[in-house]
């Protein structure tokens, strides 16, 4: 998975080299992606993501802690499970390089973890901690390897804000310190590199007939190296709930 890691955003890095230095100029920017243009039979305008991978918030990471961490001794070192969707409107096609427009997305991560005495019994109790994070990123897909080379591979590119809304409690709802409900919201920044392959290339004839059927024009497995930064923008002692993490999933174009 390493290898992963570092394979995804060299090649997002080299589509988006080859964008900048060989874009056609605005005149050739079209409205969307046309109906029976290759290889589309319909017209295509939005990509669905289902989304899933690792999360382990930042939380310790704040350096108004001083070197302690709260996160690690509430809930421990494992990855938690974020899932989500994401919503990219290709607003405009540039002809010969790809897709751009607005993309909206949406996760959960949840832990908990069963609260322990001094004496390092259980208490009876458990602490909780929910996340949300929302990103609205410019999403760059470079699909000119798919569409004119025939290669089924997309590389993308994404850059926008996050919020992070969280909520921490134990089981009378409330939070662990005080008996304040922890809850709150962190703003930050949202990168993404990844690539995409197009499961249409092994059999597109089943592929024409889901268009015909269905409207979808493309469906992909991809993998994506995340960049969630929530340590608040323009925020006081806001709550890291961000992760720098890998991404896999299905995307459906329609």
């Amino acid at each position: 998975m390493k290898r992963s890691l570092v394979l995804v955003p060299a090649l997002a890095a080299a589509a988006f080299a080859t964008a900048f230095f060989t874009a056609p100029d605005a005149s050739a920017v079209e409205f969307g992606t046309k109906a029976t243009e290759h290889p589309f039979r319909s017209s295509q305008n939005f990509e669905l993501e289902l989304r899933l991978g690792p999360y382990y918030p930042q939380v310790d990471n704040d350096p108004n802690l001083n070197g302690q961490r709260p996160f690690e001794k509430n809930f421990g070192t494992k990855n938690r499970v974020s899932v989500g969707l994401e919503l990219d409107w290709q607003m405009f096609r540039i002809p010969h390089l790809g897709t751009i427009g607005p993309g909206f997305g949406v996760a959960y991560v949840g832990m908990s973890r069963d609260v322990t005495t001094a004496s390092g019994r259980q208490s009876g109790d458990s602490t909780t901690l929910a996340i949300y994070p929302f990103t609205g990123v410019a999403v760059l897909r470079a699909d000119t390897f798919w569409r004119d080379m025939g290669i089924p591979l997309v590389p993308y590119g994404k850059a926008g804000l996050g919020l992070g809304l969280w909520r921490a409690s134990n089981a009378d709802g409330t939070a662990v310190a005080d008996n304040v409900k922890g809850k709150g919201a962190s703003w930050g920044t949202s990168f993404a590199l990844g690539v995409s392959f197009a499961l249409d290339a092994i059999d597109k004839g089943a592929s024409r007939n889901m268009d015909n059927s269905t409207g979808i024009n493309n469906t992909y497995v991809f993998l994506e190296a995340t960049f969630l930064t929530l340590n608040g923008i323009g925020q006081s002692n806001a709550l890291h709930v961000g992760s720098n993490t890998w991404t896999a999933g299905l995307a459906f174009e329609f």
